[in-house]
């Protein structure tokens, strides 16, 4: 049962990282994106090549994947996300939905539809048991990226000048602008970040998840799930509903196999029902 939790919270930490580009995105700027798996999908696959086809080390490849698909997002940011800030939430899905089977068919035909996986170093292959345990050393190096990150994340929208900017210009961006704050520099940077973070969990789950042309839509529903769950304003509702839910789906395999791929929406439906806003939304939300 300990194997499993730890398995789960390990699942979870990687739906965290995939998602939270997306918290960033929908729950602080209002921007559906739903093409943010296009995006988890970049930096998964700059990370195979890196490191299957080039040789470079995992550890040195998740940062370049991620500062790859950053600037991925800062490219399209400045000539296409920006012309939709302001449409309805209609024409954003709309748009994004299309950038996701743009991006499908580009990667079938660059690199192949065949799943791929990236290839781990020997030290990260390896499991210890603590206490009757089995813990995997990749899936502690999992752990504990996603830990740090959601404590950086957490603090720099908080409790930082960028943070605080960055609602001020999402509130009122007219007044924001009359106080000094570069608006459009502000959300480009916020919608680098958020591309970034779903680089790097592209990246760090291709082992786990595997990579092919049709991952933005497989794991579309995932992010949304985790978001809702959690309440996009800020990064521990997330967190915390990416560890409810990779634990959940993990036992739910696991322990009911013929139904399991099933648990996690039923979790979402209970958490839903009894906090239509999020586990961290105000209750005065309501």
């Amino acid at each position: 049962m300990l194997t499993i939790l730890f398995d789960g919270v390990a699942y979870g930490m990687i739906l965290f990282v995939l998602a939270v580009g997306l918290a960033v995105t929908l729950g602080v700027m209002n921007v559906i994106n739903l093409a943010h798996g296009a995006f988890a999908m970049a930096g998964g696959y700059i990370g195979v090549v890196l490191v299957n086809r080039l040789g470079v080390p995992f550890l040195a490849a998740l940062p370049l994947a991620a500062l790859g698909t950053a600037a991925i997002g800062v490219v399209l940011e400045r000539t296409l996300y920006r012309r939709v800030y302001r449409q309805s939430h209609l024409d954003q899905v709309l748009f994004t939905i299309g950038l996701v089977f743009m991006a499908s068919a580009g990667v079938s035909w660059a690199l192949g539809a065949q799943q791929v996986f990236i290839t781990l170093p020997e030290f990260l292959r390896g499991r210890f048991v603590v206490a009757g345990v089995s813990m995997g050393a990749y899936r502690l190096l999992v752990i504990a990226i996603c830990a740090v990150l959601a404590l950086g994340l957490q603090g720099m929208l908080t409790r930082t000048r960028f943070g605080s900017r960055l609602r001020a210009a999402v509130d009122d961006p007219v007044v924001a602008r009359g106080m000094g704050i570069n608006v459009s520099a502000i959300f480009t940077a916020t919608f680098a970040l958020g591309s970034g973070l779903a680089g790097l969990g592209g990246a760090l789950g291709a082992e786990i998840l595997g990579l092919d042309p049709n991952f933005p839509l497989k794991f579309m529903v995932y992010f949304l799930i985790v978001v809702t769950v959690g309440g996009g304003a800020s990064i521990s509702g997330p967190f915390a509903a990416a560890l409810l839910l990779g634990v959940a789906d993990v036992a739910g395999k696991y322990y009911l196999p013929s139904i399991g791929a099933f648990v996690i929406y039923s979790v979402m439906l209970v958490v839903l029902i009894l906090r239509p806003q999020g586990l961290f939304a105000p209750r005065s939300a309501r």
